[in-house]
């Protein structure tokens, strides 16, 4: 996978760039594919923000986290995104999705459907 990471303010060192395949190679394992991973690093006073954006077949992840350390910045950018994609695959088995009620609204219907159709029986 390649990880587009920029910053204008931070020098991009191979730790670093290493760091953060590894957070994204965990992402990996819940078998959902990562399209485009972005990573921006930016600094405001003595504080390092880490923003990522990624997408997905039906949907989009993103997070950013803010900490006077990268790595420590880096490792909480990776459980916020975890926790993203671990609520996006179990989002189609939620307790409520199965109690839509949609399959109950179709049934009364077809049964006054049927109630017309007799009643012009009698009629004719």
């Amino acid at each position: 996978m390649i990880i587009d990471i920029t910053s204008k303010t931070v020098s991009i060192t191979p730790s670093i760039r290493e760091h953060i395949a590894t957070r994204f190679q965990k992402l990996e394992k819940n078998q959902i594919p990562l399209i485009s991973p972005k990573v921006i690093i930016t600094t405001d006073n003595k504080k390092v923000k880490v923003e990522a954006k990624i997408n997905l077949p039906n949907g989009q992840l993103f997070a950013s986290d803010e900490h006077q350390d990268l790595t420590v910045a880096i490792n909480n950018l990776g459980q916020k995104l975890e926790r993203q994609l671990h609520r996006f695959q179990e989002k189609p088995n939620a307790h409520r999705a199965s109690r839509s009620g949609k399959d109950f609204l179709r049934q009364p219907e077809e049964a006054d459907d049927n109630e017309v159709s007799s009643d012009d029986e009698q009629a004719a």
